[in-house]
């Protein structure tokens, strides 16, 4: 060793933080520099490391942090004032601290650097334990649908599925074949926000047809991604926190799961078997000065029933009455069977306080293109429209485009689709009757009600999980589509959009093991 050890006035003062050596700290311009180096090595190798990593654990954090723009590359940028989002942050960081193998490019003296220079504990607070994700509490109270959870049933255990209203035959070909050719056209990037031209004059002009109103195919349509998002469109443009919003029970559970959303108080008036007809007298003492809309939807899901012409006639002078909106659900407009289906826009004095919505699905047997619309005068479809651009902006171009082929479709193809449900609805009704069930009456849709007390179950949940188990057939236990559960306990929905082979094979399953308890 050369030369004498250094001479110092005292003992080195070591800092908490090395990182920041205090005034007066002993500490060379050579050793600082090497520091310097480290520590810029060190952000080197940490830029470095798995992108993928990085990126998702910021956006996980900016998740919990103020929303603000993604910079260009992608990755949201930190909120790090946010308190409520700090333990979220220090497992960021603490994940950022682990320790990374150095890239094969690095130099050793980096490596070496940076196995030195690491900083020493400064109390800094370890993560907190993952906590559960909080569900926000408007939504709380639903839980995954109905329809999910007895298909996914229908898988595990085999058995037929005549619970969710998807038919399990093809659309028509003109149908596909027109979407291939948009397809092939070019018809690939974004469509006009409420719709492509064509598909909203195909809209009008079937409406002309059914209903006897000329509309604006510009100003007085909405294409929506589906029915059901022309609902969420509709309810969320046109509904208030603390609105009133009547719905028909049962109802499809989208309704009340949305007015949930938009902050609305839904009432509920009771369709009861045999007939499901409307307790008028009810409805009227419903009719308050906070009620917002009426909704409607004819033919009816879950039960087969058609609103008659009184019945429908007496919800307008409500609506014309008290100044009610009225939004009505027509999506099996096609499928009424023994009348003819009556718009409610189409009673006077009701089109400009109606939104009427429809879709491509249930009359086409095209269920996953979904292609909707919502049909207003221009006040409200001003509404509808803002709420669909920041739902979905757009519809699929190339659907769209098919769907206002089928429109055009001649009547001979609504006929026969009429007639061939007709013939499904009958062999699965005589089958029902024959099993044991006290069947309903089904003027429209592709859906029967029935009575399951004969066999004994205290109520509809517990007869669809044995009929799944040990017969091998799934219904949908219609109790989730009222707001009292009780009121729909003894019933089931059974649905006929399937092919005659899988109706009967259902029949005879039910038919051969179906028992009392």
């Amino acid at each position: 060793m050369t030369g004498g050890p250094a001479t110092h006035p005292g003992p080195p003062v070591i800092h908490p933080n090395p990182r920041t050596p205090p005034p007066g700290s002993l500490v060379s311009p050579k050793g600082a520099a090497q520091r310097v180096a480290a520590r810029r090595t060190h952000a080197r190798l940490l830029l470095s490391c798995s992108l993928d990593r990085l990126g998702s654990l910021m956006n996980l954090a900016a998740l919990t942090s103020t929303a603000v723009p993604p910079h260009a590359h992608g990755l949201m940028p930190l909120n790090l004032a946010s308190a409520s989002s700090s333990s979220l942050r220090r497992s960021l960081f603490a994940s950022l601290r682990k320790k990374i193998s150095p890239m094969a490019s690095a130099p050793a003296s980096a490596s070496a650097a940076l196995s030195t220079a690491a900083p020493a504990d400064n109390g800094a607070a370890k993560p907190a334990e993952q906590r559960p994700v909080q569900v926000a509490k408007r939504l709380e109270k639903f839980k995954t649908t109905i329809f999910t959870q007895m298909s996914m049933l229908a898988v595990k255990h085999g058995a037929i599925n005549l619970g969710q209203g998807f038919p399990n035959f093809d659309g028509p070909d003109f149908v596909k074949e027109a979407a291939i050719e948009a397809i092939k056209d070019g018809k690939n990037q974004y469509a006009r926000g409420y719709g492509v031209p064509e598909l909203n004059s195909a809209v009008a002009e079937r409406f002309l047809k059914d209903s006897g109103l000329q509309i604006d195919p510009d100003k007085e349509i909405t294409v929506t991604s589906g029915c059901t998002e022309a609902i969420a469109a509709t309810i969320l443009g046109l509904i208030n926190p603390g609105d009133e919003v009547i719905l028909f029970a049962p109802f499809y559970d989208s309704y009340e799961a949305t007015l949930s959303m938009a902050g609305a108080n839904v009432k509920a008036i009771t369709l009861r078997p045999p007939d499901f007809a409307v307790p008028l007298e009810e409805l009227k003492a419903a009719v308050s000065k906070n009620t917002r809309a009426i909704m409607i939807n004819t033919p009816h899901n879950p039960t087969g029933k058609m609103f008659t012409r009184e019945e429908l006639e007496f919800i307008a002078d409500l609506c014309k009455e008290n100044d009610v909106l009225l939004f009505a659900d027509e999506v099996y407009d096609k499928l009424a069977f023994e009348a003819d289906h009556i718009s409610m826009a189409s009673i006077p004095g009701m089109y400009e306080r109606t939104v009427t919505m429809n879709s491509l699905g249930k009359t086409f047997s095209l269920t996953g293109w979904k292609i909707g619309w919502a049909i207003a005068p221009p006040h409200l479809t001003w509404g509808v429209r803002q709420a669909h651009s920041f739902l979905t902006f757009a519809t699929s171009t190339p659907m769209q485009s098919a769907a206002a082929a089928a429109l055009r479709a001649p009547d001979s193809y609504f006929e026969e689709l009429k007639r061939d449900y007709g013939a499904k609805k009958a062999l699965l009704v005589d089958g029902l009757k024959a099993a044991g069930f006290i069947v309903y009456p089904s003027s429209g849709t592709y859906f029967v009600m029935v009575d399951h007390t004969p066999f004994g179950f205290d109520n509809d949940i517990e007869f669809c999980e044995y009929l799944i188990r040990e017969v091998g057939v799934v219904a949908i236990p219609p109790s989730v589509f009222y707001l009292n559960p009780e009121d729909g306990k003894n019933l089931v929905r059974f649905t006929f959009c399937k092919d005659d082979d899988t109706l009967r094979a259902a029949v005879d399953r039910m038919k051969a093991k179906l028992r009392k308890k």
